[in-house]
């Protein structure tokens, strides 16, 4: 297993997408030091079929819900762009939003979902969203944070280029295991807090896949999570 980081940026799409793709992982994390940051790239408006509960409705509850899961374990800042739920694209706009994020924070690990996801064996077609997060993971590793030409403007505010050193991608193909067997039941206490979502109830599901993952890992893991990793620094020595 890799070691840990001093900081980490972690993007996605919805409120809860954090928790279910690397809880367990940012739990551990978050116990050994790292400085975790949370950015959330939609407003999780359209976190519910139920008549009467629409966007504006559903705004606050997710946001509310995000923060206390974010509470449970240990993230330090939680960010919400505030793009429409269901519809977030990678555009200009969207790419300086995330870019800012990035070189403001300067994180030495960026942990996304994998963008090349489009569907899971036969029972699950990936969301929209999740896939646009993780281009703009992408984007920002290559070429928006480090170039400075990329969004000038945010020199005003102070915030220069930032070389991404780490980028981990929750995969289904891993080549990179954290070990989550001690933080798993942070993981779905973290989970519970998304009460509007009924994540409590998928916690058999989320045992089952760590297991899954853990015995993948060739490690001995009882459960684990997984994640293919980019290092763009040279180690030095």
């Amino acid at each position: 297993m890799a070691g840990t980081f001093g900081s980490a940026l972690v993007l996605f799409a919805h409120p809860d997408d954090a928790e279910f793709m690397c809880g367990g992982t940012i739990a551990r994390w978050a116990r050994d030091g790292t400085e975790i940051h949370y950015v959330v790239c939609t407003d999780g408006s359209a976190g519910s079929n139920e008549p009467g509960k629409g966007r504006d409705v559903m705004r606050p509850i997710r946001d509310a819900e995000q923060r206390a899961a974010a509470d449970v374990l240990g993230v330090k800042t939680v960010t919400f762009l505030g793009e429409t739920d269901g519809f977030l694209e990678v555009t200009p706009e969207t790419r300086r939003k995330v870019t800012r994020e990035v070189r403001r924070l300067r994180p030495d690990v960026i942990v996304a979902p994998d963008p090349s996801r489009l569907f899971f064996a036969d029972s699950y077609v990936n969301h929209w969203d999740h896939k646009q997060a993780g281009l703009l993971a992408l984007t920002a590793v290559m070429p928006d944070a480090p170039t400075r030409v990329m969004f000038q403007e945010l020199e005003d505010e102070g915030i220069e280029p930032f070389e991404v050193p780490n980028l981990w991608l929750v995969s289904d193909e891993p080549d990179t295991f954290v070990d989550i067997t001690d933080t798993i039941e942070t993981k779905l206490e973290a989970l519970a807090q998304h009460v509007s979502q009924g994540a409590e109830a998928a916690a058999p599901r989320v045992r089952e896949r760590a297991s899954a993952v853990g015995e993948a890992s060739g490690r001995g893991y009882a459960y684990a999570e997984g994640f293919k990793a980019f290092r763009f620094v040279d180690d030095e020595g």
